[in-house]
């Protein structure tokens, strides 16, 4: 919302008049406003609204007079010091009004100038203050005599009970020691419970985790040999392959693969699991390592039909491992053009924000509900479950992805709304510089 033409009667008017849009820009001031703040007419408008506040007056301002404006429609008689040109303060009175101009909303505001009113205010404070200061005295005083008339007259009769007060406190003392060594006993026992407990669950979670790393490996062995064995029949080393026969061979092909893959991660997530991933930490320049990423994923994204951004900040080098954080990005990247539509888009921007850097990948998809939002980066856990699901995947790569980022001394954080996108945001710890 620009300047606006004011009627010029409202130049000549005994108050000044100011019209603040609801960025907190000067829409309009009369030249009686601008003559009171000692202002050229027509200065004011363009700046902010902050600029003619002092420090005090802008707080209020924003934390009392705007929102009342904004819900009821408008205020008065508020009382606020405006900030001269030459740094003076000017204490007014304004009543304000809101309305709907041009496509806008904006406060039209009447000023009147108060001369006095603050120093009356401001003595009638501080004597309030000492009559209350006053009044509080004279009331611990005498709450001080009632008290020390009181301990007088428990004195005798305290005197009299104290002997027979150690005594009962002696045997109840003695009762109280008995039953804190029972307790203890107790908690003790249960210690040695649950101790025994966490063993057993961390041997099951050790067998586990083995069981799945042996299995994995066990199963891409022979996954390995189907896809040699397809590319040798595709190749027609065993003889003629027909149409029939290839269209069939790349079917199996596309199977074992996506088998392989859901493997790969079931056994990164038992090494994950095991403590058994090592970290190489070191300088890691995102954009070059977007450079390398990119072309990896470009055929899928021109092959859906999606339009892909990056866009990262001079001097984003976190330290971490390079392999790691390549895996988690192109993570985050396969979880984007999965669940986006074609036509949609999907941004990378990363920065550096602080002790940290920050890497984050949007896509214009479906979305995640509220109440699934906390489960996505569980184990085996996909947002859409149901049995005519479009994607493909195990639900692990989320979790992996987490698992990798906190182990490298960061994390990995969810920002999404149903039927609006989805922002997965990698956070690193930035290297330091020399």
């Amino acid at each position: 919302m620009g300047a606006r033409a004011l009627d010029p009667r409202l130049d000549h008017a005994p108050a000044g008049f100011l019209s603040v849009a609801d960025d907190g820009v000067v829409t309009a001031a009369s030249a009686t406003l601008a003559e009171m703040l000692g202002y050229a007419p027509g200065a004011l408008e363009g700046k902010r609204v902050d600029a003619i506040l002092t420090t005090g007056a802008r707080l209020f301002w924003q934390t009392h007079v705007f929102p009342m404006v904004r819900m009821q429609g408008g205020a008065e008689e508020v009382f606020l010091v405006l900030r001269a040109a030459d740094g003076g303060e000017v204490a007014v009175l304004a009543n304000a009004v809101r309305r709907e101009r041009e496509g806008g909303w904006a406060s039209d505001c009447v000023v009147m100038r108060v001369r006095e009113r603050r120093r009356f205010e401001e003595e009638l404070l501080r004597a309030r203050k000492e009559a209350d200061r006053a009044r509080a005295q004279v009331e611990e005083h005498a709450e001080e005599l009632r008290a020390a008339n009181e301990q007088l007259e428990q004195t005798a009769l305290e005197m009299e009970l104290q002997q027979e007060q150690l005594r009962e406190q002696a045997v109840e003392l003695e009762a109280q020691a008995d039953h804190l060594k029972a307790l203890n006993d107790a908690l003790q026992e249960r210690t040695d419970e649950a101790d025994r407990q966490r063993a057993v669950a961390e041997e099951a979670n050790r067998a586990k985790s083995a069981f799945l790393a042996v299995m994995s490996h066990e199963l891409r062995t022979p996954l390995n040999a189907i896809g040699g064995y397809v590319q040798l029949m595709e190749m027609g080393i065993h003889g003629p392959v027909t149409e029939a026969q290839r269209e069939a061979l790349g079917r199996v092909e596309r199977s074992q693969k996506h088998l392989l893959r859901l493997i790969n991660d079931v056994l990164n997530l038992a090494r994950i699991e095991s403590g058994r991933v090592e970290y190489v930490l070191e300088p890691v320049d995102l954009a070059a390592l977007m450079a390398d990423v990119t072309p990896m994923v470009e055929p899928q994204i021109a092959a859906k039909g999606l339009a892909l951004e990056v866009s990262v900040s001079p001097g984003s080098v976190a330290r971490a491992d390079r392999e790691k954080v390549q895996q988690v990005v192109i993570n985050l990247l396969s979880n984007a053009l999965k669940f986006t539509p074609a036509g949609g888009r999907v941004r990378v921007a990363a920065g550096r924000e602080g002790d940290a850097v920050c890497l984050a990948v949007s896509d214009t998809g479906i979305g995640i509900p509220r109440e699934k939002q906390a489960s996505v980066f569980d184990p085996f856990v996909q947002v859409d479950m149901s049995r005519t699901r479009s994607s493909e995947g195990s639900g692990l790569g989320l979790a992996i992805s987490r698992d990798l980022a906190r182990g490298m001394g960061g994390d990995l954080t969810l920002e999404s709304a149903e039927g609006a996108g989805s922002t997965f945001t990698l956070t690193l710890p930035a290297e330091r510089a020399g």
